[in-house]
């Protein structure tokens, strides 16, 4: 049963007011690697099928993973309608979405393959190479996926993307396991990587870790690259719900009631937006929602998606809103977008050029093990990994102990002092959730870290 034909017969089934039907096909390549040599390597398949069903108000939702058979199909449409009617009458009742059909519906799911590492397998076997010969060991993995959704209603929408999502991870050792650097990036179909460019990278990284500092915790002048700032973004951009900020309980709660849209977050004039059609990070330009929350509503399925600020001229533009939490709130109705750009004014420098011009200062690497300690500040906690590198005087001197850290990126903005140059980076932490974005380096004058940690 092809994804379209499991939509138009869970939709022509009786037993609802309405019905959205959503079938995700996805498939998935991917490389292993460890100590210079390719360990595994391998491709998989997934398929998952939600049926959303209306009736009286009720809403009932069910997903269930690998249904092939009509049998298995009319069991999930079944339950989702008896949920329905079991249900009291849904908040976020709204119209469905009307009719829309995108161009190629009846075209096969995509699927992707092991040779999507066609120019990275080459790449990674010289990388292994000269990574021997300098007396290095590399690990880490590359993952490739492609799903295909499809979003069927019965006001009639008949809508599809596919999605290509690609990571390569590095990771490089000394050997005797002391030192250790990350770098990764995020692609769509791993053509132009400069896998050569990544692994010399990691090779700096491990002669500074030569000398080693030991510094206490403090506030430091903080050089933080794009895949730490692409971490600290994008927990802020999953806070930023106007349903919850409305109701006094984030850090984008105005007081006295209301939100901090139009305040001003920071002096700088950084800009924090979404688009669908953003080269090189492109994603699905409809609303596809599996449930409701307070975030995302199912009757919004299908509901286009533009390019919308969230941060513009470092005022608060936008919050995440349904179409029912827009009523609430008196805002305008802007629903999550799958990736994230963040840019500061025109001629940011580049990472190594704000290094250069660093008289004494910390380099991160990456953040990790973040989690939210304060929401109505957002206030977070995490570690350093990875590499902690001290500058002085525009050169990196050595390597110093990681930090446990307790910042808030909404604080942060307040404070930094330089937007570099914005570019596509791979978040560290979020990287198996959220892979699109664009950021730059930041410097933060006085980056809070507030204890020294254990971890290597």
């Amino acid at each position: 049963m092809t994804p379209q034909e499991m939509v138009e017969r869970a939709l022509e089934r009786e037993g609802a007011d309405d019905r959205v039907v959503i079938v995700d096909e996805g498939s998935t390549a991917n490389l292993r690697f460890a100590g210079n040599t390719l360990t595994t390597n391998g491709v998989a398949r997934s398929a998952r099928l939600t049926v959303i069903s209306v009736s009286g108000g009720g809403v009932g939702v069910v997903s269930r993973a690998a249904v092939r058979s009509d049998a298995q199909l009319a069991d999930v449409v079944a339950a989702a309608d008896a949920a329905a009617r079991d249900a009291t009458p849904a908040e976020d009742a709204r119209a469905l979405v009307g009719d829309g059909v995108s161009p190629g519906w009846a075209d096969p799911a995509a699927e992707t393959s092991i040779g999507v590492f066609g120019e990275l397998a080459p790449a990674l076997g010289d990388a292994f190479a000269t990574a021997e010969a300098g007396g290095r060991r590399l690990y880490g993995f590359a993952e490739h996926t492609l799903t295909s959704t499809f979003v069927g209603s019965s006001s009639g929408l008949r809508l599809r993307h596919d999605q290509p999502t690609g990571r390569l991870e590095l990771n490089a050792k000394s050997p005797d396991m002391k030192r250790s650097a990350w770098t990764g990036v995020a692609t769509r179909d791993f053509a132009g990587l400069d896998v050569a460019g990544l692994d010399a990278s990691l090779a700096q990284r491990l002669d500074w870790a030569e000398v080693r500092v030991e510094l206490p915790a403090g506030r430091y002048e903080t050089l933080l690259p794009p895949t730490a700032v692409a971490d600290l973004m994008t927990y802020m951009y999953w806070s930023a719900g106007a349903r919850d900020a409305a109701d006094g309980r984030t850090v984008f709660s105005r007081a006295g009631g209301g939100t901090r849209v139009g305040e001003a977050l920071s002096r700088t004039p950084v800009r924090l937006r979404s688009d669908p059609a953003a080269a090189g990070i492109q994603c699905a330009p409809f609303v596809v929602a599996h449930a409701s929350s307070r975030d995302s509503s199912v009757f919004d399925n299908g509901l286009p998606l533009s390019a919308t600020d969230w941060i513009s001229e470092g005022r608060l533009a936008n919050l995440l809103q349904t179409r029912y939490s827009a009523e609430l709130t008196g805002l305008a109705t802007t629903p999550p977008i799958d990736n994230l750009i963040m840019t500061g004014p025109d001629g940011g420098r580049s990472l190594e050029e704000m290094i250069a011009d660093t008289e004494r200062g910390l380099l991160v690497t990456c953040l990790w093990y973040m989690r939210e300690v304060d929401p109505q500040t957002l206030l977070l906690t995490g570690l350093t990994r990875d590499g902690v590198y001290l500058v002085e005087r525009g050169e990196v001197v050595g390597e110093v102990n990681n930090f446990r850290f307790n910042e808030s990126p909404v604080d942060l903005l307040g404070r930094l002092t330089e937007v570099g140059a914005s570019r596509q980076t791979l978040p560290r932490e979020w990287n198996d959730y959220f892979t699109r974005t664009i950021m730059p380096p930041l410097r933060v004058p006085d980056f809070n870290m507030s204890t020294v940690s254990q971890a290597n």
